[in-house]
């Protein structure tokens, strides 16, 4: 899959599916971020946070992928 399947071409993202606590604000600001799992862009997420991370638009997406799955 290309990276435009994962992340839309125009930045844009829905709402971020519930359950993410660490955000860009709880990291320092000089904290380099961590790459998105699927596309490798910056996330809002700093690089100690535990865990997958994904950009807005993944974690959008991922989202609607699980609405979806019956």
């Amino acid at each position: 899959m290309a990276d435009e399947d994962h992340c839309g071409a125009d930045g844009s993202a829905g709402p971020a599916p519930e359950g993410g606590t660490a955000r860009e604000s709880d990291a320092a600001p000089d904290e380099p971020r961590a790459e998105c799992v699927l596309c490798r862009e910056p996330t809002e997420y700093p690089e100690s946070r535990k865990g997958v991370t994904l950009c807005p638009a993944c974690e959008w997406q991922e989202a609607q992928r699980s609405a979806c799955s019956g």
